[in-house]
């Protein structure tokens, strides 16, 4: 420890002497004692179920949030693209890597969400590091969410304007950010970057009073509607439909309910063709291979029409969330998404709990820090799951809350870490 200010590691000659790490030693120990919840092998397609060593477990660990990544019209859209073009592009959209696919996919998108025009990415990830590290100039400003997805603050902090954030779903933290930013004589523009719906608690951004805060500051809003497009507002258009509140822009990617790989900003004319010419991670990226693509379209227009997919999930979410509460987990506050944390906080247990689950055959995600705050289960729901399959998850959750079994193998991870105390371990496993 150090009284004065925190004291910057020497740096060394060898540019790969950084690699060997207590992080990296956790990891391979969490991996000696069973409980390395990353890099599973699945030997099957992710549906409800999936096959893990061998067996079948019920996915709980899935973004496929309306299970179209199993669906026959989607596989065969799929198909029929890649008989018609092949597997690649092997070139970017600016050069030879744009179809009529994009086209179709890029009009169906924008008239989804309500905005003049769209342009597809290759990951939902390249679609947000481009926007605003291509938007946010010199100058400028972009306010993030402090829970925003990484990409949003990867592409803040490629930007070559100023990242600010404010506290989670604190718009008074947000006003207090704009109020000094636009005191600023020379200040630029503002961008102003929040998740409809946050992919770890599955709660809902205050659209409405960002959406007046913007409006006073003379700010811009980009909604990220990765978790919300096709589970929440009319024809599953996202929380910024669903609340009748004006986004500047929307992003969206394909690698949750529309079962495929790739993302998309929607919004302005004038801003989109911006980005087509001067967004350097869409100028210098090879294209959607045409199978995502023709998935991505088929999945949109499933999603637009067969309401009964996001009835069904956020119920069965609701179901799932209600019965961990009942058996004593920590879910956090009610809200209505496909996503269901479970709040542990005790690094040990969360892997313990994570590999009990496993072993009664329910795949779950492990969440730690720092990609979260305090470590967590996050559980999902698809709509192709049944009530049978949230029951048979619920019942392997309360075994092992009625077992004990975490708070005794708990004291016997430590001593084989060495270590006294849950918060002495590595951020993660």
């Amino acid at each position: 420890m150090t009284s004065g200010p925190e004291a910057r590691p020497v740096p060394s000659a060898d540019i790969f002497a950084k690699c060997p790490s207590r992080t990296l030693d956790d990891y391979r120990t969490a991996e000696d004692l069973g409980l390395n919840p990353f890099y599973r092998e699945l030997s099957s397609e992710i549906g409800p179920t999936i096959t893990y060593a061998g067996t079948e477990a019920i996915m709980l660990g899935s973004n496929n949030y309306l299970g179209l990544t199993t669906d026959p019209r989607v596989k065969k859209a799929a198909m029929e693209a890649v008989g018609r073009y092949g597997t690649g592009v092997t070139g970017s959209r600016l050069l030879n890597g744009t179809l009529p696919l994009h086209r179709e996919l890029e009009e169906l998108l924008a008239d989804w969400v309500g905005m003049e025009t769209a342009l597809v990415f290759t990951t939902g990830y390249q679609a947000n590091l481009g926007l605003i590290s291509t938007l946010v100039a010199e100058g400028d400003a972009v306010f993030c969410d402090s829970a925003a997805h990484a990409s949003l603050v990867d592409g803040a902090r490629l930007a070559d304007g100023a990242l600010r954030a404010f506290f989670h779903n604190r718009p008074n933290s947000l006003r207090r950010g704009l109020r000094s930013w636009r005191s600023q004589p020379d200040a630029g523009g503002v961008l102003v970057a929040v998740d409809g719906i946050y992919s770890m608690e599955g709660d809902w951004a205050p659209l409405a009073e960002i959406r007046g805060l913007c409006d006073e500051y003379e700010a811009r809003l980009l909604v990220d509607e990765a978790h919300a497009l096709g589970v929440v507002g009319p024809e599953g258009a996202g929380t910024a439909a669903a609340t009748g509140v004006r986004a500047d822009l929307i992003m969206s990617t394909f690698s949750k309910s529309l079962a495929s790989c790739g993302g998309f900003i929607a919004g302005p004319v004038d801003v989109i063709g911006f980005l087509r010419l001067f967004c350097r991670p869409i100028l210098f990226t090879a294209s959607n291979v045409p199978a995502s693509l023709g998935a991505a379209l088929a999945a949109a227009k499933i999603a637009r029409q067969e309401d009964w997919r996001r009835e069904v999930v956020v119920r069965l979410a609701g179901r799932l969330r209600s019965g961990l509460a009942d058996l004593g987990y920590n879910v956090g506050g009610p809200t209505e998404s496909a996503i269901v944390p479970v709040h542990i906080d005790d690094l040990v247990k969360t892997g313990l709990l994570w590999r009990a689950l496993l072993d009664r055959g329910v795949y779950t995600n492990c969440s730690l820090p720092p990609a979260v705050q305090r470590p967590m289960l996050r559980t999902s729901v698809m709509a192709t799951h049944t009530e049978e399959h949230i029951d048979r998850a619920l019942e392997a959750f309360g075994d092992v809350a009625r077992e004990g079994i975490i708070d005794a193998e708990r004291e016997r991870v430590l001593a084989l870490l060495q270590v006294g105390e849950p918060n002495e371990l590595s951020q993660q496993f």
